[in-house]
């Protein structure tokens, strides 16, 4: 994505190319046998006769032992030797590859940055000048045969519709890719709902009967073709899809359910684009966002959502699970962006092993003591345990080490709580129009604040009479409300 960024707002000219058998051209290093038997030992004695002298038979059957001498699909070494190949014939022709993606390689060409980037076979091409690309091209064909090309500005890659634009950014969609999803679910949907979760995603009903083998493999199926969507186009879903992803090996209908509502969601939301774009690479901004949601799965761990950008659209998205349970919420916040701040750091790292530098490093959080503690280490904490003294020395060391600046974000414009909870109406659309890069990350500073929100599960926001007849807004349990008789009916 951060290639793709790159290509667009320099306005490069990008081809995409499929190398054809590509594991075919590698050689296998290792011994390894292939047994045949019955008519595929037949047809193999037809195109070569001499094959006929080493059958032999295994249980009734015709069979023929062969020893590979190329790297065949399914073998467990084939994918690394065909990387080695593909790596090392694009060194020995100049390029350096990126040591923060070892599938991203670089060489300056006419004073001018060529990317290669590929994942297995599936390659992209990019250059200023189209007849460096097409030079390159040729290189490739030289040593892996002829290839399938894409010239211009429309692109499927990997699944991805991506379109170029002439305002510096590019445009993604997975319409195909999540129709056939809908499609493949077997569900049936027809109807649409305007957000992927309910308030209750996180509420599992052990009492919900489990699903029979076909429909929980048919669950698992459609979970796995979304994540990828998820964490690719459509981070709008990728808070339910991480649930669900929880329940695949213990789904049962009400998962089935919730999985529905995410497809329903999908069918109304098919023409949605997420957007690329950044306001520059001679000065860039990073922005990363860190909230969490405290004891809200029934377990009482927290979750975690993040976001990273550097303009338009969330570059890298991140919503999970904690992995331990935390005492407060200022613990849940440091537990979050422990887990998070080596993606900002990768972040950087990439960008500037392309040649780009980050002038401006921020790390957004709503939470002003974790913030202090990430800061100032141990002069800002209480007595705690291991695990979290471990967590914000750590992020404190990061913060200083990357020269990440700390700073606090309002809880109503805090955008990782996008990742954190199921929103709903006007603040699901907000944020998701930001993440998906419908609008500006400086839009976010734009909005006026409005009351308090839930932070907590079990938590609610009320309007309590003052005693000057004033209603003043505050937060307190559900517990408190009732035992103070402000629940009304």
């Amino acid at each position: 994505m951060l290639s793709i960024l790159v290509d667009a707002h320099e306005g490069r000219d990008v081809a995409t190319a499929d190398v054809a058998g590509a594991f075919l051209k590698a050689d296998m290093d290792d011994f390894v046998l292939l047994r045949f038997e019955g008519q595929e030992v037949d047809i193999l004695c037809e195109l070569n006769p001499s094959h006929k002298d080493h059958v032999i038979i295994e249980n009734g059957k015709k069979a023929l032992y062969v020893q590979l001498l190329k790297a065949l699909y399914g073998c467990v070494r084939s994918s690394l030797l065909w990387y080695i190949l593909f790596s090392g014939t694009l060194k020995e022709h100049g390029f350096d590859l990126n040591p923060y993606d070892p599938c991203i390689a670089n060489k300056m060409i006419k004073g001018k940055q060529c990317t290669i980037a590929w994942y297995v076979d599936d390659t992209k091409i990019s250059h200023i000048d189209p007849a460096v690309v097409t030079s390159i091209i040729k290189l490739l064909e030289n040593s892996f045969d002829k290839m399938t090309i894409t010239r211009g500005r429309n692109h499927i890659f990997l699944g991805l519709d991506i379109t170029f634009t002439d305002q510096g950014t590019a445009e993604i969609n997975m319409r195909k890719y999540l129709q056939d999803a809908i499609v493949n679910s077997e569900f049936g949907i027809m109807k649409t709902v305007t957000t992927p979760a309910k308030p209750n995603l996180f509420v599992a009903n052990e009492s919900s009967p489990k699903l029979s083998p076909r429909n929980a493999d048919r669950f698992h199926s459609t979970v796995a073709t979304l994540l990828y969507a998820s964490m690719r186009a459509r981070m709008d879903i990728l808070l339910p899809v991480i649930y669900l992803c929880t329940r695949v090996s213990k789904c049962t209908v009400e998962d089935q359910d919730k999985l529905r509502r995410v497809l329903e969601y999908l069918n109304g939301t098919l023409d949605l684009v997420y957007t690329l774009g950044t306001d520059s690479l001679n000065n860039i901004v990073l922005r990363t966002w860190v909230d969490a949601s405290f004891a809200v799965h029934p377990d009482m761990r927290s979750h975690t959502g993040a976001v990273s950008s550097l303009g338009t659209g969330g570059i890298m998205c991140r919503s999970s699970k904690q992995k331990l349970n935390s005492k407060s919420s200022t613990e849940s916040e440091i537990i979050g962006a422990s887990d998070y701040l080596p993606n900002a750091v990768w972040i950087k790292n990439f960008l500037e092993a392309q040649g780009y530098v980050v002038s401006t490093n921020i790390l957004e959080q709503d939470n002003e003591s974790a913030i202090k503690i990430e800061k100032n280490g141990r002069a800002s904490a209480s007595n705690r345990s291991r695990h979290i003294d471990i967590r914000y020395f750590f992020t404190k060391d990061q913060l200083r080490r990357e020269n990440i600046k700390v700073r606090h974000c309002p809880t109503t414009v805090m955008l990782a709580d996008f990742f954190t909870k199921p929103l709903q109406g006007n603040l699901f659309r907000k944020f998701r129009d930001v993440i998906l890069g419908y609008k500006h990350v400086d839009s976010l500073s734009a909005t006026k604040p409005s009351g308090p929100e839930e932070r907590v599960g079990k938590d609610r926001s009320v309007e309590r009479p003052s005693a000057v007849g004033k209603s003043t807004s505050m937060k307190e349990s559900w517990a408190s409300v009732v035992a103070h008789g402000h629940l009304e009916q």
